[in-house]
Formats: structure tokens, C-alpha cells, sequence
């Protein structure tokens, strides 16, 4: 735990420094094309099921309804005029590196869950998941990501727990940059 969690401040000092003025020119971006905050928050599950504020760039309109975005009839009657962008390249995640300096997430581990996900908050409670920090990243997320039923996304997350070590955290960041870089997986 202590290796992992001195990595995670190591990569979030350093990406932090490296992403401040895309996350500048984000922001702007995000400010000029809608009405509303630039950052949403919102209320995640984290280690142990304590529920802790995550921010993303919103991408998002503000009368959005409360949901995991695959519940929505139409999602793409939500986004904002650069949403749609923001999800795909990832760049909506970027201001979660704060959690990740202030101990609630991690760069991989399962993602966290909305608070009113029971279903996959339930499944992940009674195979011990919920003791890992949730991440920015995870195994499910490179094997799937918005496409993976619940079922699956939790015995992927198990399947994490039983094998995390830091080579495959490592592994599991190297798969995610090629996601990212080739937008696999997401589907708003």
C-alpha cells in the first residue's frame, strides 16, 4: 500500500504539472460553451463505501438528471456542445488527479461507483472490492469501459483485486493510454 500510494502522489504531482494548462485552456473551453459550473461534482463511492465529492470537467448540461449516463433514454441530448469530445479523449477526468493527491481515488483501481448504483455497489460489497481504492483507471475500464454489463465490470474488479501488484498497475496504465489515444470503449 505505501509504494502504491507514493506512486500515486509522484504521477499526480508530475501529470498535474504537465496538464495545468491543458486544464486551463479546457476549462475556458468548457466555461465559453455552456452555462453552468466548469467543474461537476459528484457524489462517488470510495474505499469501504464512504461517499467522498469527485470533479470532472462538465461535460454534461446543469438539468442532466442523476444517473449513470447508459440509464439515460438519450444521453446525447445531455451533452454540452463539447462533451461529447471531453468523454471521449478523457480530458473531463483530469481534475480527479485532486482526489488522487488527497487519498480518496487512485490512478488504478475500480472506478468509482455513483451513489445510487446499489446494484453494482452491492455486487462489489459482497466480493470485498470495496476495500480497494477506487481509480482513475482500472481493469475494467481497459477491458470494455462504458460497454461492460455489471456483472462483468465486477468480476473484472475482482480479478484486480486477486492479481494488483505494482507491474500490473503499471500494465494497466500503459493499456489505458492506448484506449485513450485510440478512444476505445466509450460510448457518449
Amino acid at each position: 500500500m505505501g509504494l502504491k500510494r507514493a506512486v500515486d502522489i509522484f504521477l499526480a504531482v508530475i501529470a498535474s504539472l504537465i496538464l495545468l494548462i491543458p486544464s486551463l485552456i479546457v476549462a475556458l473551453c468548457v466555461r465559453l460553451t455552456s452555462p453552468g459550473p466548469i467543474l461537476y461534482w459528484s457524489k462517488r463511492v470510495g474505499r469501504f463505501n464512504q461517499i467522498f465529492l469527485m470533479p470532472k470537467f462538465r461535460s454534461m448540461r446543469i438539468d442532466t438528471p442523476t444517473v449513470a449516463t447508459h440509464l439515460l433514454e438519450n444521453p446525447d441530448l445531455f451533452l454540452t456542445p463539447i462533451g461529447s469530445f471531453l468523454r471521449k479523449s478523457s480530458l473531463d477526468e483530469l481534475p480527479q488527479l485532486w482526489c488522487i493527491l488527497g487519498g480518496k481515488m487512485s490512478f488504478v483501481g475500480p472506478r468509482p461507483a455513483l451513489y445510487n448504483q446499489y446494484d453494482l455497489i452491492e455486487m462489489r460489497t459482497a466480493h470485498g472490492v470495496d476495500r480497494l481504492l477506487p481509480g482513475l483507471t482500472g481493469w475494467a475500464q481497459i477491458n470494455g469501459r462504458d460497454e461492460l454489463p455489471i456483472p462483468e465490470k465486477v468480476k473484472l474488479d475482482v480479478e484486480y483485486l486477486n492479481r494488483r501488484s505494482f507491474g500490473f498497475d503499471m500494465r494497466i496504465l500503459f493499456l489505458t493510454a492506448g484506449k485513450v489515444i485510440r478512444r476505445k470503449g466509450i460510448t457518449h
